[in-house]
Order: structure tokens, then sequence, then C-alpha cells
């Protein structure tokens, strides 16, 4: 007896995108906008990725574009607008925390709304799927790409139900992240390059049930580590400890944890709730990446699967959003004029943001985190040099406004 056939389906769109995250789906929403057809391919199912807390800073440009996309009801009755951050240090070493305030308002006449990443994934996939009925296939596997370089690419994968499936189209978004299929698929081509740096320690997360007890994030540069006070509602805080980066998590308790962010978050007049944690502590990290260029003929990297940045300057979402911003801009191009002006100017485009941005999460984590004692950076010359750059920061308006300009977000595009 003969085993069946196995089954087989080609479709066809204009963009097939890859990977349900931020990037591919604000992506696919300004693509339907433009009368673009697309489909996304997610690795992961629905919930999942509904679940997954990531980022939770929006700049002041991801929030406009939202808006302007239609998507924002919920971030604008749910999301937490914040005008500033506090920058908390001693004077010296073993010296009281105190706090000093950055205040976006009045120094760039903008802010950012604290709204997690996985709300803005819930918004687009209900837009998409539930409100426009538009394609997302979930929990694909051996996804691949090919003939980027030539103007019928296509991706390869098995679907949900086990059909071994085609998609052609005439653009690919690679917006799959740092372990995704995507940059290796560029790098085949010869051509990438990638510059790296990976920090010498972690953060360990917890999400709590717990009342904020301020109203904006507080930065800490503490003797113990580094400390990240943050919030996701009125009733849920986000707290990180800087931790080496082969930290256990089961080797912190409960316990444990808060007493080192009550240590590390101390100063006159703070009071920090606790709580129950609502997930399981994690340890993330910490690394600076960007490969170049952004394409391969007609395959694009949008987001992680281009870059990642440390999570101390809160870009990582934004550049995601900022990527696809001019992606979108170029594919629409393209279909409107038969020009591939856009493509052709997308990664120079794309970079120049990307690298600023890299070097204010690098400027940002630098200045807050401990480093070892034995290492240039963490001993007594670079912990002076560290002490004086938050003094700085926080008493000179030209460096204050410089790092709220860079906080709140420069404009997509070139920069």
């Amino acid at each position: 007896m003969t085993s069946p056939a196995p089954r087989r389906r080609e479709t066809r769109t204009q963009v097939g995108i890859i990977g349900a995250g931020p990037a591919g789906l604000v992506l696919a929403r300004m693509l339907a906008l433009a009368g673009i057809d697309s489909v996304v391919l997610e690795a992961r199912d629905r919930g999942y990725i509904e679940a997954r807390v990531r980022a939770g800073v929006l700049e002041a440009p991801s929030v406009a574009l939202l808006r302007e996309l239609g998507v924002a009801a919920r971030l604008d009755r749910e999301g937490m607008p914040h005008t500033g951050i506090a920058l908390r240090f001693g004077e010296a070493p073993g010296a009281p925390a105190a706090d000093h305030r950055i205040d976006f308002a009045d120094l760039v006449g903008a802010g950012i709304t604290v709204y997690g990443q996985q709300e803005v994934v819930k918004d687009l996939l209900a837009d998409r799927i539930d409100d426009a009925g538009l394609p997302v296939e979930f929990e694909v596997s051996g996804v691949a790409v090919h003939d980027v370089t030539t103007d019928a690419p296509s991706i390869t994968y098995t679907a949900a139900d086990g059909t071994d499936s085609v998609l052609r189209c005439d653009v690919v978004a690679g917006c799959d992240g740092f372990h995704g299929v995507s940059r290796p698929a560029v790098a085949a081509g010869g051509e990438l390059t990638v510059a790296e740096r990976v920090y010498p320690f972690g953060w360990l997360g917890v999400l709590a049930r717990a009342a904020p007890t301020t109203d904006e994030l507080v930065y800490a540069h503490h003797d113990n580590g580094f400390a990240l006070y943050s919030m996701r509602s009125p009733e849920v805080t986000r707290l990180y400890l800087q931790v080496p980066p082969d930290a256990d998590p089961g080797d912190w308790s409960d316990r444990r944890i808060w007493d080192e962010l009550q240590t590390r978050l101390a100063c006159d007049g703070f009071t920090l709730n606790e709580g129950e944690f609502l997930e399981k502590p994690s340890v993330t990290p910490m690394r600076s990446m960007v490969a170049a260029p952004m394409r391969r003929g007609r395959l694009f990297l949008a987001g992680d699967s281009a870059h990642i940045v440390p999570p101390t300057g809160a870009k990582g979402m934004n550049l995601a959003i900022a990527d696809v911003r001019v992606l979108a801009d170029a594919i629409a191009g393209f279909y409107r004029t038969g020009s591939e002006t856009g493509f052709d100017e997308y990664s120079a485009t794309c970079l120049r943001r990307v690298w600023r941005a890299e070097h204010f999460s690098w400027f940002m984590t630098s200045m807050l985190h401990r480093f070892d004692p034995g290492t240039e950076a963490g001993d007594a010359f670079g912990i002076g040099l560290q002490r004086s750059q938050l003094r700085y920061t926080a008493t000179s308006r030209a460096a204050a406004t410089s790092l709220a300009e860079n906080y709140v977000g420069l404009p997509h595009g070139a920069v």
C-alpha cells in the first residue's frame, strides 16, 4: 500500500512577513492601509505572543504612529504617560541616594508612554484578525526563504496542520528576531557584517502585583549594582536588578529579590511596595548588536533580526517600529511608481537611527551599571567617571536635554 503524497499548498501575496511581533504587525497594518496585501507567519501561537512580557516604553513617535494607524484606542485609555524619569544615585560610595529628575516635558516638550509590548501586539492582532479578517498563520515551522535576489522570492514552511506550504511574494520582510531565519539568509549573500558587544551582566526581571509608589521610572546607580523601578499598570510594577549574566534565577528567592530591591532603590521619601510575583523571575543577558546591510535583494531585515540594544535605553520595540515605517514607505513607493529607490536607501536610512539608539543605549548602560572591579570600567577611576557623568547629566540643562531628546525618541527615518 503506497503512502499518500504529502499535502502541499501554494499561495500568493505581495509581501510575506516573517514574525508577528511589533515590527511585523505594524508593517502589516501600514501595508493594509496602503492597499497592499501581506501574509504574516509566526512560529508561536497567538496566546503565547499576546502574553509574552517584553518592553514597556513607547517613544513619542511610536505613539503618534500607532494613533495614525488607528490602533491606539486602548493605548490612549490604559497607557501611562510619563513626562520624565529619575536618576537615583549617591554623591559618593556609600552615600545616601537622591533623585534627580529629568523633565522631558520641560526639556523637549514631549514624553513617553508606558504600555507593554504584549499589549501593542494584542491591539494589532485584534485589528488584523478579528476586525479585518486578514491572514496571520500561527505555529508555523521549518521556515526558509528562497530566491531573494530575484523579483520573485518565496517562503517555504510547514503550517500548523502539517501542510507543506509555499508563499510566493514580491517582497519578504524578516521581522523574526535575533534567533530567526532572516538574518542568516541575508548573511548567505556574503556581505553581512555584524558589530557586537556583550556586557558582563544581565537583568533579573520580576513582575509584581504591587501598586507603583512613584509616577515615573527610576534608574538607580548603587554600589551593589543597577536597579530599575518601572510599572505596567496602576496595580503592577516591573522591576529589574543587575546580576551576573550567568545568574540562576532559582538562586534568587522572593525574599532575596525584595531585599535587594529595597537596598538598591532606597531613597528618602520613597517606599517600595511588595507583592506577589506574577511570573517566575528570569535573567535577560545584555548585548548590543548591529547587522549591516539590512537588506539582501528583496529580503529586508527589521527589528531584532537586524539589531539588539540593551534595555537600559528603552529602544528595542521603538527601533522595530521605526524600521518598518521606513520599509512600508519604500514598499508603497515601489508599488505606486515601480521605483526601487526606497529599497536601495532602506538600510542606510535605518542604520543612521539604529546607531544613534545603540549609542544612547550604550551610554545609559555604561553610566548606570557597576562593572567588575578588575576592569577599567569598574576600578576607582571608572566609578569616578560614572558619578561625574551622572552628576553632569543631572545638573546640566544641555546634558539633560540630550538624554531627554534621545529617550523620548528622535524622528523616524534618517537622523
